[in-house]
């Protein structure tokens, strides 16, 4: 049996913290780099993030520290995986690390989520720093 598998990324952004939180929580701008979805900075709020031919994956606001911490479970029911968005400033701008947790590399679901959202997270969070630079 295989520990469950970790992403974890780190991003620097010339945008101040404040700008990166309301990309992570503000729906409209969440849309324009990830996926559609009611996201708030709110503990135990429940929303769906749209991830186009993947479905809608029930998701749970599971810690806030406002521009600074935003946890919430993913797909809730299937890949059963956590997502957490630390920011730090850095100099003028933010340092964002993202850990994606809680692969189950047994099952074959799993391994294929862990395999397609590894390589494809960079570039996710190259499309947060094109919405910010807007």
């Amino acid at each position: 049996m295989n520990p469950p598998a970790v992403i974890q990324l780190d991003h620097v952004y010339a945008h101040p913290p404040a700008a990166v939180w309301k990309a992570l929580t503000d729906p409209a701008l969440h849309a324009k780099w990830w996926a559609a979805g009611d996201v708030r900075p709110v503990v135990g709020h429940r929303f769906t993030l749209d991830m186009g031919p993947w479905g809608q994956q029930p998701c749970e606001v599971l810690a806030v520290e406002p521009e600074r911490l935003l946890k919430y479970s993913f797909a809730t029911g299937t890949l059963d995986t956590t997502l957490t968005w630390r920011l730090a400033p850095e100099g003028t701008g933010t340092r964002l690390t993202l850990t994606h947790e809680g692969f189950n590399l047994d099952s074959p679901m799993g391994r294929r989520a862990f395999e397609g959202m590894k390589p494809g997270w960079p570039g996710v969070l190259a499309r947060l720093g094109t919405t910010l630079g807007v």
